[in-house]
């Protein structure tokens, strides 16, 4: 090393080294919080990847993957979601109850019509991580078909879902 070098040494790297931990939070530190979020004439896919970011806490600058230190999402007018393309009408929910010929198919606009809730249950189901906590996190995922909901009382705030461009909704 020169003795120019030696010099322009700054204070960071002086004899005294510097200890930087990184922080993470702990269970008992979390904070939750409550977010309404509205689903009328958003389209499906953007509103589940955005209610999955609040569920697993990514918005949350303690964000931890192998901690739960996401948010409660009320979700209203689920009835109302938006559809792309061709989608209602060709989109397949299959379930099979592991007996040999039980496969039950639904149509998109079929569960739409009798169970809008699950729809977007499953969406956001199938965007949640698949570990121990996502059972946890489904649980404070509240889904309703109108605008009534009974947690008035946890106050929650408006999240508004910035779209892109303008989607062409079928529904």
């Amino acid at each position: 090393m020169t003795p120019a070098a030696k010099k322009s040494k700054s204070p960071e790297q002086s004899d005294k080294s510097i200890v930087r931990k990184t922080y993470s939070v702990r269970p008992s530190e979390v904070v939750r919080q409550w977010h309404l979020v509205n689903a009328a004439d958003v389209p499906l896919g953007r509103l589940s990847t955005e209610i999955a970011k609040l569920l697993t806490g990514k918005h949350k600058p303690q964000f931890s993957p192998h901690i739960d230190c996401g948010d409660h999402v009320i979700v209203i007018n689920s009835s109302k979601v938006g559809i792309t393309g061709k989608k209602a009408s060709q989109k397949v929910y299959y379930r099979h109850s592991q007996y040999p010929g039980s496969i039950k198919a639904t149509k998109l606009e079929y569960q739409l019509d009798t169970n809008p809730d699950k729809v977007i249950l499953q969406a956001v189901r199938g965007m949640l991580p698949k570990n121990k906590l996502q059972p946890e996190r489904l649980k404070r995922l509240k889904v309703y078909s109108d605008e009534n909901h009974a947690h008035q009382a946890q106050q929650p705030t408006e999240h508004k879902i910035q779209l892109k461009k303008a989607a062409k909704l079928e529904r």
